[in-house]
């Protein structure tokens, strides 16, 4: 096995894409941004004077798979059919758990826009949230599911 974003001279490149076949693809990814009780709580009540929190993490989720391209040098920009985030708060935690979704019908995969989705909803809590809590931490990031392609379907064990 060897890295596709690199030719025969090591130099790197965008893979070329052309020549495989659309269908469908859908990537789930995983991450949690780690916080205060106190801040946890604040975004649950709607507390916060900045708004619905956890509304614009969402919408930032959906503008960063649509944006991946623009972000990672070679990937290829693509017409994503669906993105979904959730936005779970977790009292047991002490955090908010996000989940992205996203699908398209072409010849590349959208685990990066999935991933992406994630790491920009939860910068975009963080961000939102820094001014009462310095101290958030954003954990666990990565790709949980993906279907479609060559390789089919890959599922992260527990």
């Amino acid at each position: 096995m060897s890295l596709t974003h690199f030719d025969e001279h090591g130099q790197a490149h965008m893979v070329d894409v052309g020549e495989k076949p659309a269908s469908a693809r859908r990537a789930v990814a995983e991450g949690r941004i780690r916080m205060r009780p106190e801040t946890l709580r604040l975004i649950e009540e709607g507390g916060h004077h900045k708004g619905d929190v956890l509304g614009v993490a969402r919408i930032a989720g959906i503008m960063g798979a649509k944006r991946t391209a623009d972000l990672v040098p070679l990937c290829h920009p693509l017409s994503l059919t669906h993105v979904a985030i959730d936005l779970e708060p977790s009292t047991e935690t002490c955090a908010i758990e996000c989940r992205a979704t996203v699908e398209t019908r072409g010849p590349t995969g959208v685990e990066m826009e999935a991933l992406c989705a994630v790491q920009v909803a939860l910068l975009t809590l963080y961000d939102m949230c820094k001014a009462v809590d310095r101290g958030m931490s954003i954990e666990q990031v990565r790709l949980v599911e993906k279907t479609g392609g060559r390789s089919g379907h890959w599922q992260r064990e527990v």
